[in-house]
């Protein structure tokens, strides 16, 4: 395939969902109807230490909120199915979230009928160890397998696709390009957390916070400060070794991907839905780097896969990866 060319892919089939949300809506409610002659009400919902019951909830309630919860994971399913349907990772990855939340929420309820079969009251209710760890793996293995099953054939190009202009550059001339992205709301949110950090620092060192309250907190908010320095911004350099990602303000770690490896560059409008989401989406040799919607920078490579990356004037960085690869092949 190649830039500007457009194919229609198969959207995730919504009837397919909306039948098997629909089915596991029935199994979720049907559970405590069939089996509400042997189980207590109050029904042990929670579980602490050593797998002990310490939190009951009525068996109509318990489940009318697990159907609930489920409810919404559905529908929003369903609301961003046509959303996904230009991007294999991203319809792998639809797939595998309908069914790997859809299993999670039967097993989940599964366990709890298990556990309160039988017994008189939910202060007698059993969990038993090897069920509380299998529901969680069932989970994650159906998730893994519809990601298989749905990944469909290969990518369509749903977004605005921009085929760079050519650049000329007079013989012995060096150029390098250099754009930026960053994520606002993340960036503000690692702001808040080194704010907050400092100011807890400082109640603590007066003596106002004890040393339970800051241990426990310090750490939590030095993950978050950590994680948003090096995921809310990027910084992109193309240059005749090839196309440089740094991360974060000190643009560390630094990906590397030299010019003998690419045999395409263009630039590609993508959005957070499309691909799944911020961050790096996407499954190996076919990835994006999404700190915000819009321009992309995409680089096909001579193996077939591809990577985009969300930076400014990202035509104009194709546009010299282009060139800096056909002047080697000339060369």
């Amino acid at each position: 395939m190649t830039p500007g060319t457009t194919t229609v892919s198969a959207t995730p089939s919504r009837r397919t969902a909306a039948l098997w949300g629909l089915a596991v809506s029935v199994t979720l409610a049907a559970g405590p109807l069939v089996l509400r002659h042997r189980l207590p009400d109050p029904l042990a919902v929670h579980w602490g230490a050593g797998l002990g019951p310490d939190r009951s909830m009525p068996l109509a309630a318990s489940a009318t909120v697990g159907v609930a919860l489920w409810a919404v994971v559905w529908v929003a399913l369903l609301a961003i199915a046509p959303a996904v349907s230009g991007r294999r990772s991203a319809r792998a990855g639809w797939w595998g979230a309908l069914a790997g939340s859809s299993v999670l929420v039967l097993a989940m309820e599964a366990t709890t009928l298990l556990a309160n079969l039988d017994a008189p009251s939910w202060r007698e209710a059993r969990l038993s160890g090897w069920l509380f760890a299998a529901a969680p793996v069932v989970a994650v293995a159906a998730a893994l397998l519809a990601v298989r099953l749905g990944r469909g054939e290969a990518d369509g190009l749903t977004g605005e696709v921009s085929a760079p202009p050519e650049l000329r550059l007079r013989p012995g001339q060096r150029a390098v390009w250099v754009g930026r992205a960053g994520n606002r709301w993340l960036s503000g949110l690692t702001a808040a957390a080194g704010a907050g950090g400092v100011l807890l620092g400082v109640l603590w060192a007066l003596g106002v916070v004890g040393d339970g309250a800051a241990g426990g907190t310090l750490p939590g908010v030095a993950i978050v400060l950590l994680a948003g320095l090096f995921t809310s911004s990027l910084t992109a350099r193309v240059t005749e070794g090839g196309l440089a990602i740094g991360f974060g303000p000190f643009g560390w770690p630094v990906r590397r991907i030299r010019l003998d490896r690419i045999a395409r560059a263009w630039s590609e409008t993508r959005s957070p839905v499309e691909v799944g989401g911020w961050g790096f989406r996407g499954l190996p040799g076919d990835a994006t780097i999404m700190l915000r919607g819009g321009e992309c920078l995409v680089v096909g490579y001579r193996s077939g896969g591809r990577l985009a990356v969300s930076v400014d004037d990202a035509e104009r960085a194709a546009s010299l990866i282009n060139t800096l690869i056909g002047d080697q092949v000339s060369a």
